[in-house]
């Protein structure tokens, strides 16, 4: 690792030197001219190196102190399904091995793969198509190709906001589809949707930089098979190619796909042995500073665990599987948290948002962060409401200020152990409130039914009455 970084800054140092002496651009840097091809086997490579932080938990995994904590992990599954087993064996008397809870979170998943694979085809063929048309306008046979642009523009947000944004949606909240196939539609939608405008983003600076300087006969538009390939790789930032392994390491591929099944069977006991039972006792009690203090110490435990396996399972396990096919753990500020703990997100939020942003506004840098977490914080808040039925917005809250406070407060500056776990604690803590007050408001939602009148956006949990806490006994 330290000769690897050597190697990094000695080209990091060389790649300076040089773009200090080109000529500034004429135009923005999000609109600048094509590079030199020498230009452009750096940045790859330098894209590349960015790419490979999918990797890091693969090289992590390497190392043996690493390995115990996974084994750990595996070790604490296990005691989890035999104490599952032997509370099952003591209160029925046999062996009760009851996934009633995923059965429950995954129904309807007929609808869903059918609702996936309509959105994946309209995904593949209208934005492609649309954006080959409109480069045959910019050829200069068309008088007016402003008028072109500004058609075939709006039909494209037409097509996001209509067919990936509203119809998905749609069938969602009409199908009343349980959590977790609402999560993988929602999920897929916003994929997608950030897919195509980054396919459009990338490819339109390229042929209004044909139409002017006329380089070639014909507009350079991607093959079809490349965007096929963008749609499917793990990573949302457009490019003609992307490193690949010569081979397909197979067994690899099974291998996470496998431990992603596991970490799905994890996350069940989790909620089976930590959460359900808590919250059946308290779910539906009248809301209270008391009684939400120790709801969320209560629920830091199985948040942590909820965190980790979800990194392990989705930016782990899922993304280095499909990079096979295809071929921030030491952080101390906030700051560097949000921009490396899914670098996948985080690389669209930087050129499309962030980036576009400054362009915009003049370089105005602390507008640009503060859009940025708007954009983010709105869209989690949007795909948590559909897929739990109901508007609780406690996840934008904790972004916009807690997250925008800490941003600011644990930067990049902050360095040493200390500010290593204060950035965790607050972490975790921060999981502990997400796990309990939405999981007090799911309950309050479905066993606390309504007897006044009350205010649209006020969560039913914060007038849920005691006296109906038997029913809670039915989940």
């Amino acid at each position: 690792m330290r000769q690897f970084d050597s190697q990094v800054n000695d080209f990091m140092d060389s790649l300076i030197e040089e773009s200090a002496s080109l000529e500034p651009a004429p135009v923005p840097a999000v609109f600048s001219p094509r590079l030199s091809d020498k230009e452009r086997s750096k940045l790859r490579f330098v894209k590349s190196l960015i790419s490979s932080s999918f990797f890091l938990y693969s090289e992590l995994f390497e190392v043996n102190h690493i390995r115990t904590i996974y084994h750990m992990f595996i070790a604490l599954l296990i005691l989890f399904i035999l104490s599952t087993l032997v509370v099952d064996f003591i209160d029925e008397g046999r062996l009760v091995l009851d996934f009633d809870l995923l059965v429950y979170a995954f129904g309807q998943f007929p609808l869903v793969v059918c609702t996936w694979i309509c959105m994946f085809l309209s995904v593949l063929m209208v934005p492609y198509t649309l954006f080959h048309l409109w480069s045959q306008t910019q050829s200069g046979s068309f008088s007016h190709p402003w008028l072109y642009s500004l058609l075939f523009g709006s039909v494209f947000l037409l097509y996001q906001a209509l067919c990936l944004g509203f119809l998905p949606t749609y069938i969602a909240l009409t199908n009343s589809l349980p959590p977790a196939s609402s999560f993988i539609v929602i999920l897929e939608q916003v994929r997608l949707m950030m897919k195509t405008h980054s396919f459009v983003r990338e490819n339109v600076p390229r042929v209004q930089s044909w139409a002017k300087d006329k380089t070639s006969p014909s507009p350079v538009v991607p093959q079809l098979s490349q965007y096929l390939y963008f749609l499917f790789a793990p990573t949302l930032i457009y490019r003609d190619q992307y490193p690949r392994n010569p081979t397909i390491r197979w067994s690899y591929v099974a291998t996470k796909l496998l431990q992603v099944l596991g970490s799905l069977f994890y996350a069940y006991y989790v909620f089976v042995r930590l959460c359900i039972p808590q919250f059946r006792s308290i779910s539906l009690q009248l809301f209270d500073l008391r009684t939400m203090v120790l709801c969320v110490f209560n629920s830091i435990l199985p948040g942590v665990l909820v965190l980790f396996l979800g990194f392990f399972a989705f930016l782990h396990c899922w993304l280095n599987a499909f990079a096979e096919m295809l071929d921030w753990w030491n952080s101390t500020s906030f700051a560097n948290y949000y921009r490396t703990w899914n670098v996948v997100v985080h690389d669209w939020l930087f050129y499309y948002v962030y980036r576009d942003f400054l362009w915009v506004s003049k370089r105005f840098r602390p507008a640009a962060i503060l859009f940025v977490f708007t954009v983010s914080a709105v869209v989690h808040e949007y795909i948590l409401a559909i897929c739990f039925g109901f508007f609780y917005p406690v996840l934008f809250c904790l972004f916009m200020c807690f997250g925008m406070m800490f941003n600011f407060i644990l930067h990049d500056q902050r360095k040493g152990p200390i500010w290593n776990i204060i950035m965790w604690t607050s972490l975790f803590l921060g999981h502990g409130v997400i796990i309990c007050l939405y999981s007090q408001e799911w309950y309050a939602q479905r066993y606390c039914p309504l007897k006044e009148v009350t205010p649209l956006l006020k969560p039913r949990s914060w007038s849920c009455q005691r006296s109906l806490m038997a029913n809670s006994d039915r989940l």
